[in-house]
């Protein structure tokens, strides 16, 4: 991911992702945070994590160490803190190109609840976000759409509680249960 040089606002060491995150939603922040891991200021692990902003609402996650983007990205940055952060200021609108329809764009408020675990800032964050934004970056999983299209299987399911019946009323008959 390219972006412009920014004019550096912030730059400090933070055990809590929280003050940063929401630092950047009160300014209405345009711009990226560049996060550098415990990993990588102790232990000498490779690559950052760059999260972008317009108007305080985040946009994009990347991971340069990984080489992942979107909710994986933040994934890779979901380690126990300090963090080194650096917070950079755009021009509005210098980012328009990078936003478009990337496949690095998150859900605005996750990244306050999976790197600072805070529901009331991502909440917050999620008000402040266009509409259109709340839930983009946030495609199901593999996984939930195969319980999605399971459930919308209503034979199968029909099926599946017969049989159980079934096997029910065999277990208590072979107990010695009264069944009624």
């Amino acid at each position: 991911m390219k972006l412009p040089q920014g004019w550096l606002r912030r730059r400090r060491v933070v055990t809590d992702l929280a003050t940063p995150l929401s630092s950047a939603l009160e300014r209405e922040l345009t711009g990226y945070a560049r996060l550098e891991s415990q990993d990588a200021l102790l232990l000498d692990a490779d690559g950052v994590g760059v999260l972008t902003f317009e108007r305080g609402v985040p946009v994009l996650a990347y991971h340069t160490g990984t080489d992942r983007g979107g909710p994986d990205a933040l994934a890779d940055l979901a380690v126990a803190g300090p963090y080194r952060i650096e917070l950079y200021e755009l021009e509005d609108g210098s980012l328009a190109d990078v936003h478009g329809d990337s496949p690095l764009r998150i859900e605005p408020g996750t990244p306050a609840e999976r790197l600072a675990g805070d529901a009331d800032l991502a909440r917050r964050t999620r008000e402040q976000a266009p509409p259109e934004w709340v839930g983009a970056g946030s495609q199901p999983t593999r996984e939930l759409k195969a319980v999605e299209q399971f459930l919308d299987d209503e034979d199968r399911i029909a099926s599946i509680r017969e049989a159980a019946r079934r096997e029910a009323a065999s277990r208590a008959d072979d107990w010695g249960f009264d069944v009624e």
